[in-house]
């Protein structure tokens, strides 16, 4: 057991660093003379208001920085538990299932540094994008999922905030149905047999993420209830 509380311990610390990389400051500052993207547009550090503010060029690199951050992080997770099912057994809980473990925690604790990171004063972005990666790898059914409801309301809205929170809270609902109903009831995971620990405590972590990317949008909640949230544009650099 002190294995597992070492890995998690060391998962959770890695991802929490890598995910305070906020790589939307960091973009805007090369590509739009050192300014600082929390001063622009809506003051959010995420790709969207990179996107309006900057360009698409740095918003391109926005995006797959947070994306691989997240898938990053993920991988880190899933190794230090596979090593720590290599050495320890727990009764009722297979390998694979550990490791989905590690999946979970240290996608949570990357998605945490996003939004609260380490490096710049614990304000950052809103951990949609890295919060997209962190599910693919994690179940790559739910991510499909997740992803057809934000397209769905975005093409509806052309609103990504709102895309954002609908997608988010799909997140913990497709969490439940697929390890509950399909994993559990009908053990037909790929990681192994399924423990009803394994879906409540998936549920619970899925849960807290998406209440915390939901709370993050609480501007864009105020905005759309007004009215007034704006829908996508692209600023155009002038030559």
């Amino acid at each position: 057991m002190l294995q597992i509380l070492l890995c998690g311990l060391a998962a959770a610390l890695l991802a929490y660093l890598l995910g305070s990389i906020s790589f939307s400051i960091l973009f805007t500052k090369l590509f739009d003379h050192k300014k600082d993207i929390r001063t622009m547009g809506s003051g959010n550090a995420g790709a969207t208001n990179v996107l309006r503010s900057v360009g698409a060029k740095a918003a391109a690199c926005t995006f797959l920085c947070d994306f691989g951050k997240g898938i990053l992080s993920v991988y880190i997770g899933r190794l230090l538990f596979a090593w720590a099912a290599s050495q320890v057994s727990i009764p009722g809980i297979g390998s694979g299932e550990l490791i989905q473990y590690g999946a979970y925690l240290s996608g949570f604790f990357c998605a945490m540094g996003h939004i609260f990171p380490l490096y710049f004063g614990f304000k950052g972005g809103k951990g949609v994008l890295t919060s997209w990666a962190i599910i693919a790898l994690i179940d790559w059914r739910a991510f499909v999922l997740v992803i057809v409801v934000f397209i769905i309301v975005f093409l509806c809205s052309r609103i990504v905030s709102l895309a954002s929170i609908c997608a988010a809270g799909s997140f913990p609902v497709f969490t439940l149905i697929l390890n509950f109903f399909v994993d559990y009831l009908h053990q037909s995971s790929a990681a192994g047999p399924t423990s009803l620990l394994y879906v409540c405590s998936t549920f619970i972590i899925a849960a807290l993420q998406a209440s915390i990317l939901i709370y993050k949008h609480r501007a864009n909640i105020q905005r759309l209830r007004a009215g007034e949230e704006k829908k996508i544009s692209i600023k155009k650099k002038e030559k």
